[in-house]
């Protein structure tokens, strides 16, 4: 297996999406032959069949699966070797603004149609149990053509970074079950920020030139270097009552323990919800996620202002003014604005297991745990930090394969913007490899968090905290270098 790449922050950048997708137009590499492309990552068509008849009975031992088994002429070799490298496509059609439905056509001409799932009809959790599942029982069968497929597969997500991280969390499970090997994932970035697909060189648009530079990517992902990502478990705490609006990436649980080495100070509640979740890239809690929350509802409720990255950017830049950096206060009280105010930090540090209670700044009015070397349409607000500077701070220098945790705040509006155009790094607060923050209302009945872009309204209690607690996960992700 390839020895993983690791990206640092320094591999990341600022350029706009639109240089990037202008940049994209220009002719460069070698020509992609079509019927080339295809027949590398094309599977065998009774293959195909199989894994979708798998998918749609949700049944890997179907008679109709068995029947193509035993009906497939030498088991593949009316099309010689087994695909060099065999891949599925998960797209996000209503990602992309209108080029979505057109891209996921394009994308089926060059494989097959049964290689490229819409995930409003297939959700990537059902791929992973069902449709591996039936490669792994094709093998088991003596197919030798089906496991150099799963041996060989890698995977495309077509969509933006929260797409991205429900795929990637699909496919996590294959590690907690020890179904190896994990295939790797490249990406075909959709969405508004895609910091995520920045991160390991897929750039942070879609083309203009679309329709010739897809051939590109899909050869790209075909032999890219593989490289790894951390992913980050949160367990949310509250106590018992309020309802929380969550994101998909949430689910509700039992009611779980916080880790037993931090002691809580002062009163629990009787009755707790909790819920947990996976996150890649970042989490927040302030002002960043109150602009995102407006942003969200103001794209559902009229979505005909949302066509694609640029016009979102234009929306999500208005809003920001309106919403919350420059104008809007968090509570009647301006010496109340803090996150100082309700919150409380503590982290395991760099080389440390130990839980220590970290001073939170009375000027950061948001805070950020961020994982990659992008944030915000590919921003570096951690900045790249002189060695001095990290020996001084007992920081290390930062990538997305480390296991810790970047935490810096943003202050004011004028601070935000002045780090998110680089000219100033954000305030540093520490790195982590495990963070709870404990939060209690008092004047504060809502405060509002987001995770991998992702916003919530969240409910506070002036009697007893909130506790969201990050941890990272055990198993690492796999992903496919672009650049």
């Amino acid at each position: 297996m390839e020895t993983p790449e690791t990206p640092t922050r320094s591999s990341a950048s600022g350029r706009s999406s639109v240089i990037e997708s202008i940049r994209g137009c220009s002719i460069s590499g070698v020509r992609i032959p079509r019927e080339e492309l295809k027949r590398k990552i094309t599977m065998p068509e009774y293959v195909r069949l199989a894994v979708m008849e798998a998918i749609r009975a949700k049944d890997v031992e179907a008679a109709t699966l068995l029947q193509l088994y035993e009906s497939a002429p030498a088991k593949g070799a009316e099309v010689g070797e087994p695909p060099e490298c065999p891949m599925v496509v998960f797209i996000n059609p209503k990602s992309g603004g209108r080029h979505g439905p057109e891209l996921k056509a394009r994308l089926q001409d060059l494989m097959s149609e049964e290689q490229v799932f819409d995930l409003s009809a297939v959700k990537p959790q059902d791929f992973v149990q069902y449709g591996l599942s039936c490669l792994e029982k094709l093998s088991s069968l003596g197919d030798n053509c089906a496991k150099a497929i799963r041996d060989r597969l890698r995977i495309v997500v077509a969509g933006g970074d929260g797409t991205v991280g429900w795929v990637l969390g699909c496919l996590g499970e294959l590690n907690i079950h020890r179904r190896l090997p994990l295939p790797p994932t490249g990406i075909i970035p959709l969405g508004t920020g895609n910091d995520l697909s920045r991160s390991f060189g897929w750039g942070g648009s879609f083309p203009f030139n679309w329709k010739s530079a897809i051939k590109r990517t899909l050869d790209k992902i075909t032999n890219g270097p593989i490289t790894r990502l951390d992913s980050w478990h949160i367990l949310i705490s509250k106590p018992a009552g309020d309802e929380l609006e969550i994101p998909y990436s949430l689910k509700p649980t039992e009611a779980t323990p916080l880790d037993e080495e931090l002691e809580v100070e002062g009163e629990l509640p009787e009755q707790v919800s909790c819920y947990q979740g996976v996150f890649y890239n970042y989490f927040s809690i302030g002002m960043d996620a109150q602009v995102a929350y407006g942003f969200h509802h103001l794209r559902n409720e009229k979505p005909y202002l949302a066509q694609g990255p640029i016009s979102n950017k234009l929306i999500y830049s208005g809003y920001s003014c309106k919403q919350g950096w420059f104008f809007t206060p968090c509570s009647s009280d301006p010496g109340l604005r803090s996150l100082k105010n309700i919150l409380r930090i503590y982290a395991k540090k760099v080389n440390s297991s130990e839980w220590e209670q970290v001073h939170v700044p009375s000027s950061v009015r948001s805070i950020v745990a961020l994982n990659l070397p992008s944030y915000g349409s590919g921003r570096n607000p951690w900045g790249n930090l002189k060695q001095d500077y990290l020996e001084k701070r007992g920081f290390v220098e930062a990538c997305a394969d480390d296991g810790l945790l970047e935490v810096f705040g943003f202050k004011q509006g004028w601070h935000a913007s002045m780090v998110m155009v680089e000219l100033i790094s954000a305030k540093h607060i520490t790195q982590a490899s495990a963070i709870r923050f404990e939060l209690r209302g008092g004047e504060w009945t809502e405060g509002y968090m987001q995770m991998d872009g992702e916003p919530w309204k969240q409910p506070m209690n002036k009697d007893y905290s909130t506790f969201v607690e990050i941890k990272r996960v055990k198993y690492q992700s796999l992903m496919v270098k672009g650049d």
